[in-house]
């Protein structure tokens, strides 16, 4: 019986919400609902919500949809949660608190108490000349701190998009003993074809852990257009999941005892040459 216990809780599934955002905020926590009870109905344990799920995502917007947490938003995520049993990675929306805004994810648990808040740590500002410019920065203050949460199943480090670039925060949830890595993200037409998966599948390669991105659909005619093309990547770094650019609900099975063997078969976390080089956090989470 133990057996059949272990086995449980070393293997479960994620679901990964690829939501159409419009400009009504209403609608878009209805239908995020909506799909996260569906994504509850088919099992999964853990259910990813996109970057901005609650807003369009722009600087001209974040600043119209920002709200306190808790508040509208993260009410309808607790509950959620709660009434579905599962763990909610809450996507992010702006957010607002001692007069700067932050792009923030919250994870609620199955109890729908809030887990952990991430403030992305690392904003958007980019500038390819001839294709785009975003300045996050222009409204946006960042995080100062690491998020990780517990589940029965793994420990969990959460990013927001523009945050999965850097490998050092990756490689340090990975060192706190992370095994699943959730990066809610909006890359655009730009980014996305040409970063996108290779970012996701380097940081689950680079660490040998899950790794799970959330994206919103994509909208033509909003003024970003969003990549989409949300995924789970395997600690081999193969693409076991993959959503196109519609709204869906893509699924995997995170087997945490597959993460094990490859980890044995390549055992790069105990060929470090710690002697010659390491990554640390000088802020813990």
């Amino acid at each position: 019986m133990q057996a059949v216990k272990d086995k449980v809780l070393a293997e479960f599934s994620l679901a990964v919400v690829q939501l159409r955002v419009s400009k009504i905020k209403a609608d878009n926590l209805g239908r995020a609902q909506k799909l996260v009870k569906e994504a509850a109905g088919q099992g999964a344990k853990v259910v990813v919500l996109p970057e901005c799920f609650n807003s369009p995502y722009g600087t001209g917007f974040f600043a119209e949809y920002a709200e306190k947490i808790p508040g509208e938003s993260t009410r309808v995520l607790s509950e959620a949660a709660r009434d579905c049993g599962v763990y909610l990675v809450g996507g992010s929306i702006p957010e607002k608190d001692g007069g700067k805004l932050y792009n923030t994810c919250s994870v609620f648990g199955p109890d729908g108490k809030l887990l952990v808040k991430h403030r992305k740590i690392h904003l958007f500002d980019i500038d390819v000349p001839g294709k785009i410019r975003f300045q996050e920065s222009e409204t946006l203050s960042p995080g100062n701190r690491l998020s990780m949460f517990e589940t029965p199943f793994c420990k969990v480090g959460v990013g927001i998009c523009y945050d999965i670039r850097f490998a050092e925060l990756a490689h340090i949830y990975a060192k706190k003993g992370c095994q699943l890595l959730v990066y809610p993200g909006a890359f655009n037409m730009t980014t996305g074809p040409a970063h996108w998966e290779l970012l996701q599948r380097g940081r689950a390669v680079d660490n040998q852990v899950y790794v799970a991105t959330a994206s919103p659909a994509r909208d033509e005619s909003a003024s970003y257009v969003a990549w989409g093309h949300s995924s789970v990547v395997n600690p081999w770094g193969e693409v076991i999941s993959k959503a196109g650019p519609e709204e869906s609900v893509v699924y995997a099975d995170i087997d945490l005892q597959y993460l094990a063997d490859v980890r044995q078969q390549i055992p790069i976390t105990t060929q470090r040459r710690n002697d010659l080089y390491s990554v640390n956090s000088v802020q813990e989470g």
